[in-house]
């Protein structure tokens, strides 16, 4: 029986060259001659990458709303005070901009999380929802509600914003536990909400220079209060680089217990975190090596693209990768996969290989080795979503003589 497409001349990471044959969306045995075939001509052919960690909603709004100071507290403000002036339209242009973008690096699945509060209303998760569904057949993308204010003067608004988005089609509950009246209870209300709807969480977390705020431990009991090991999610989490080793190990155990998994988001947190620290800044990353050493699901996360949050940015899980070689010290591999097989875990999804069986999203990229397409990021691309190419970037490299 002929397949459907034939990737050819295809270089694999151990340097070895190969044809991958691709039959119903799925890496294939060959067993006969392809209806057609795509030449990669040497290009490095690498799973497709995943964004766990991404706020669609606020791309590309850094002129907009300007953050002067470069910390966390203004670039809330600003946003919460654009928030009333944004259309939903605006912010689906926006949303496909940055979606296509990391389809466009190879990236076939996205995490993002879209804003939730008086401010904002519905309009943020409606519309990056609509996008979701309107480019479903390119890449998969899963909306986070990133609801504030659950507690406090304003706990009923959010609670019943909260309960609307999960009725609009939310993927996943999010909340900022840390930044509420009652941390303990906004964990509380986001759990027993995701619980009863049938859904995932990812909250972000404890995004703070303060070693005294640790909430990690109280989520790991609450996770195994509901029940929902598996299907949690913790991102940044920075204060927990601040303990001592002894300390991050034990809190790495407890998450790991039960069944907790981390997100670190290299890029945004070395923007803002450590303002003003004149001496010895501390990078403003959770303890990875404890996390992992104790056996945390963690993945990577490039979190804000030119918006109040970072005002610079591309939409390249490479990018992040490379950050992770330098500020976070882990190997060029271990980079990889915190993009790439850990991003896809965390998210629920399958982690296409080249085996048998396996989803054909690659993304082929000019390099002679991971290490060089980490190194090099260089932006020609191509990119298969179940075996169709999707998105194709070519590149045009002229230098005079002399």
């Amino acid at each position: 029986m002929p397949v459907d497409v034939l990737l050819t001349d295809a270089l694999l990471p151990d340097g070895s060259v190969t044809n991958v044959p691709i039959e119903a969306g799925h890496v294939t045995r060959l067993a006969g001659p392809a209806a057609s075939s795509i030449d990669l001509g040497g290009r490095l052919l690498l799973p497709a990458m995943a964004e766990p960690h991404a706020h669609l909603d606020k791309a590309f709004t850094a002129e907009r709303f300007p953050n002067p100071t470069g910390d966390l507290s203004t670039a809330i403000e600003a946003m919460r005070v654009g928030w009333p002036s944004i259309e939903q339209s605006d912010i689906e242009e926006r949303a496909t901009r940055a979606a296509r973008r990391l389809l466009a690096s190879g990236t076939t699945a996205i995490r993002t999380h879209a804003d939730l509060n008086p401010e904002a209303g519905l309009k943020s998760v409606v519309g990056v929802k609509e996008v979701r569904d309107r480019m479903s057949t390119l890449l998969d993308i899963q909306v986070v509600a990133l609801t504030t204010f659950l507690t406090g003067p304003d706990g009923a608004e959010g609670r019943a914003l909260l309960a609307r988005g999960i009725e609009a089609g939310i993927d996943a509950v999010g909340s900022c536990p840390h930044i509420e009246d009652d941390p303990i209870d906004t964990m509380e209300i986001s759990l027993a909400a995701a619980k009863e709807a049938g859904l995932s969480v990812d909250l972000h977390f404890d995004e703070v220079l303060d070693a005294g705020i640790q909430h990690l431990p109280d989520l790991a009991r609450l996770v195994e209060k509901y029940g929902l090991g598996g299907s949690v999610t913790a991102s940044h989490c920075v204060s927990h680089g601040l303990l001592d080793p002894l300390a991050q190990r034990e809190v790495a155990r407890a998450l790991a217990d039960a069944g907790v998994s981390v997100i670190v988001n290299p890029r945004t947190n070395l923007f803002l975190q450590a303002r003003g620290v004149e001496q010895a800044a501390p990078r403003g990353l959770l303890g990875i090596d404890a996390m992992l050493e104790e056996g945390v699901l963690v993945a990577a996360g490039a979190d804000n693209v030119q918006d109040p949050f970072y005002s610079i940015g591309r939409s390249d899980p490479l990018e992040t990768a490379s950050l992770l070689v330098a500020a976070a010290h882990r190997t060029v591999e271990e980079s990889w996969g915190l993009v790439s097989a850990q991003a896809r875990t965390v998210m629920g999804l399958d982690i296409p290989s080249y085996a048998p069986g396996s989803p054909a999203d690659f993304v082929a990229i000019d390099a002679g080795s991971l290490r060089e397409a980490v190194a090099d990021q260089s932006a020609d691309r191509m990119v298969f979503r179940r075996g169709a190419l999707v998105a194709r970037t070519s590149v045009t490299e002229w230098v005079a003589d002399g």
